[in-house]
């Protein structure tokens, strides 16, 4: 496949990142500590005791990145504000200097002809609203869209998309029912609490922003299709609850079709009170659907699991350094939103592969082959998609650069330019010079 011609001229190749996993500069300028500041300083959170206390040091070197993503020659950037740079008590007092460095970003972008794409929460949530409960406050979704609101008074007459989430599952069920992100807890009960407030906050923000900005707005869920392990009914089952847990309970509040009916009867008593008050609030209209998508699962029955009665089966396909190959995986997703769910407009917001072994540049260079094929692989079947009327016209590709990955610290790279943690030194891999040359293409 001719994958430059098969996407077609007017489709958008971009890179993305999130504040917490490059800026650094925790204590500069006015900011105060998020969640991820207090949860990786606590004792055996990350893997290697990593924080995002410098990271890629990008609150400084933004000017680098800027010129890095010129030379790769990208339509847009997805990034995401850091609400306690900007309000870095959650609410009340804003932090001028904090608003004042994205818009240098946003200018900077611009002067480069790359499109700016705002995401609000990428899981960085203020200390002081955690402190006041977080997101089992449904105060903290009314501070969501104030913040919202001041992001887009300074930015919203130069952004060409702003999404309000990113992956809401991972804050709500990592972080509530799981124990792997802030705030640590292991209470069901508390991650569907969680959840719907983040539903609810994403609801307000698309009202603030529609009184605000113009361009499009929309979300941008993980999705992970879920298929049955064996040809069994029971495991067929267990696959659909598996479904409604990652997948449709975010998206069908989102787009208007409330919470799925067969997950309201199995959680019962375990959702919280009033919730299908909210859900005309929830249902804003919105522009786009944003698709994060790594990995498929296979599932089977299994009796023990005591609220989704599933578990997990390890696939035999080639892996990346933490999951599953599986680019058929995207375009189940895609033709999903379009023929189930009608979805007017998709953009893959992440896509990317944190690649085994070494990746110390030699002479130079990093050969990550095992990248350069992932994307290959799975931006043919966004191609196909396309030319089956799909309609999804943009791609960024996970990651701009290696950074902190969240509970894994700095044990895994998904960057497509390998960053040295001790001299902050960027180096393109192979995979960066391979999305160029599909940019470049275009060009000619």
């Amino acid at each position: 496949m001719d994958l430059r011609a098969a996407l077609g001229p007017d489709f958008r190749l971009g890179v993305a990142t999130s504040s917490y996993q490059i800026e650094g500069a925790v204590h500069e300028d006015g900011r105060l500590p998020s969640v991820w500041d207090t949860f990786s300083h606590a004792a055996g959170r990350t893997k290697d005791g990593g924080t995002g206390d410098v990271a890629c040091d990008h609150y400084y070197r933004y000017e680098d990145d800027l010129d890095l993503m010129e030379w790769l020659g990208v339509d847009a950037y997805r990034f995401s504000v850091a609400w306690p740079r900007v309000l870095p008590t959650g609410r009340g007092a804003v932090n001028v200097k904090g608003l004042d460095f994205y818009d240098r970003l946003v200018d900077g972008l611009l002067s480069r002809k790359i499109s700016p794409s705002v995401t609000l929460y990428h899981w960085d949530l203020p200390q002081a609203l955690e402190d006041r409960g977080g997101w089992l406050n449904r105060d903290t979704a009314s501070a969501f869209a104030e913040f919202s609101c001041l992001v887009a008074d300074r930015l919203g007459d130069r952004v060409d998309l702003w999404l309000t989430h990113n992956e809401p599952w991972c804050q709500a069920f990592l972080g509530y029912e799981i124990g792997l992100f802030p705030p640590g807890r292991k209470d069901f009960r508390q991650a569907l609490l969680c959840a719907h407030h983040l539903l609810l906050s994403h609801g307000l923000a698309v009202m603030a922003l529609r009184s605000r900005v113009t361009a499009p707005v929309g979300i941008a869920p993980n999705f992970m299709p879920a298929y049955p392990a064996t040809d069994r009914q029971e495991d067929a089952l267990a696959a659909r609850r598996q479904d409604g847990y990652f997948n449709r309970w975010f998206i069908e509040p989102a787009l208007g079709l409330g919470y799925p009916k067969d997950m309201l009867e199995l959680y019962g008593d375990l959702m919280p009170s009033g919730a299908q008050d909210d859900l005309s609030t929830i249902a804003q209209p919105i522009d786009v659907v944003g698709v994060n998508y790594y990995e498929r699962c296979l599932i089977k029955e299994d009796a023990t699991d005591p609220i989704l009665r599933r578990t997990f089966v390890t696939p035999e396909g080639p892996r990346t350094s933490d999951r599953e190959i599986f680019p058929e995986g995207i375009a189940d997703i895609l033709q999903r939103l379009h023929h189930e769910y009608q979805v007017p407009r998709i953009v893959v917001t992440e896509n990317g592969a944190a690649t085994p072994g070494s990746e110390s540049p030699e002479d130079g260079q990093v050969n990550d082959t095992m990248r350069v094929e992932f994307f290959r692989a799975h931006l043919e079947q966004v191609a196909r998609c396309r030319q089956a009327g799909i309609p999804v016209d943009t791609y960024f590709a996970w990651s701009l650069m290696d950074n902190f990955e969240w509970s894994e610290g700095y044990t895994l790279r998904y960057g497509i330019c390998h960053v040295d943690f001790d001299t902050q030194k960027r180096t393109p891999k192979a995979s960066a010079h391979f999305l160029r040359s599909l940019l470049r293409a275009e060009r000619q």
